[in-house]
């Protein structure tokens, strides 16, 4: 096996903060000599800004990506005795905001090739108590939304997107997170549009779900110490909001270059005996901030085991699925695709700046890793 002089990590960032070091310095010094810090002027340019670019109404920073799923949800008016259909082939953060206003996640399975929510087996799943459809853009691959959208619309049900994965990602033309009334963005450092921190967002096209949003943020207030209901302390501060300002000027590039970047390995991974390459939808713009692949034939471990070994990162996104774990498991659910996908996926080394170079070394090592 092949040792390489330098380890390769999963995730690199600094080359994208270097680009960019002398505008997010600018930014950061702004924040601190104007001595404000929670909900300023940064945070209203950002909600401003980002809304333009998703082409949304109103966009209401948040502190996380799980806060912005709660509050999404909150402001649909979902909560105790409702059922929200979902994928359990996701980030725990999915499941657990629903279980947390008091709704019951309903899991259903996932399309084998996108490894997003199957639309076929959403209809099926809805009973009288459902009220919501949560679709996740894994990985980045956008999900059926028009598809799902007909169910919704048919059902009178509504949606929240789970666009943590997926900013500037595209269904037919249209962005992510502008489907359903409500969708959450995350802005965690390793995302497609990373803060330096925890940071989220609330995309909506609707009046009095933003509003909403705005009040539960802040402790169910629309002025302070008038407090209305039960909320959160979930402002996004300036500081993030200004470093956001900046790097959502380079987020198209950004991804074109990831898209490059999957093109690559692509190619250099396409004749790799045993390894199922993701699917590039042909009717929709994929985000990439994964580039996950199928190992085959019950290799997986052994692959990556061998990969680590020659210093070679690789993650597994998501080795138990949310329906397996103790809040959720009821012994009765099987899911064949999920269970699958659990199995076999492998996200290799990825990031928008990635060498051509090291992709060869990670493809090279791979191969070497299945013989």
């Amino acid at each position: 096996m092949i040792e390489w002089p330098e380890p390769i990590p999963m995730l690199d960032l600094v080359p994208e903060i270097e680009e960019q070091w002398d505008d997010l310095m600018k930014a950061v010094e702004g924040v601190l000599r104007s001595g404000t810090f929670i909900v300023g002027p940064n945070v209203v340019a950002f909600e401003e800004e980002i809304a333009e670019y998703l082409g949304v109404r109103h966009a209401i920073g948040v502190n996380s990506g799980t806060d912005a799923l709660m509050i999404s949800l909150r402001a649909l008016g979902i909560g105790p005795g409702d059922e929200v259909i979902t994928t359990p082939f996701t980030f725990f953060a999915t499941a657990e905001s629903i279980s947390n206003v008091g709704a019951t996640p309903v899991f259903v399975d996932i399309d084998p090739v996108t490894f997003n929510i199957d639309p076929e087996l959403i209809e099926p799943a809805i009973t009288a108590r459902t009220k919501a459809i949560l679709p996740v853009h894994l990985y980045g691959h956008p999900a059926e939304m028009g598809r799902i959208t007909k169910i919704a619309e048919a059902h009178g049900l509504k949606i929240v997107e789970d666009c943590a994965q997926a900013i500037g990602a595209e269904h037919r033309g249209r962005k992510v997170g502008t489907f359903g009334q409500a969708n959450a963005f995350s802005f965690f450092p390793s995302k497609n549009l990373g803060a330096f921190g925890d940071a989220g967002l609330v995309a909506t096209d609707d009046d009095e779900v933003a509003e909403l949003a705005r009040m539960l943020r802040v402790h169910g207030s629309k002025r302070k110490y008038e407090n209305e209901m039960l909320g959160y302390n979930s402002r996004l501060d300036e500081l993030q909001a200004a470093i956001l300002r900046v790097r959502l000027q380079s987020l198209d590039e950004a991804n074109v270059r990831r898209r490059a970047a999957a093109s690559v390995y692509g190619t250099l991974l396409e004749d790799v005996a045993g390894v199922i390459l993701p699917r590039i939808p042909s009717d929709s713009l994929h985000a990439f901030h994964q580039y996950t692949i199928r190992v085959t034939e019950g290799r997986r471990d052994d692959v990556r085991m061998r990969l680590a070994r020659v210093n070679v990162a690789s993650a597994v996104y998501y080795p138990v699925p949310c329906h397996l774990f103790p809040p959720f498991k009821d012994g009765v659910l099987s899911l064949a695709a999920v269970g699958q996908a659990a199995a076999e996926c492998l996200s290799l080394p990825f990031w928008p700046m990635i060498a051509p170079e090291t992709q060869r070394d990670v493809a090279r090592t791979l191969r070497l890793s299945l013989t």
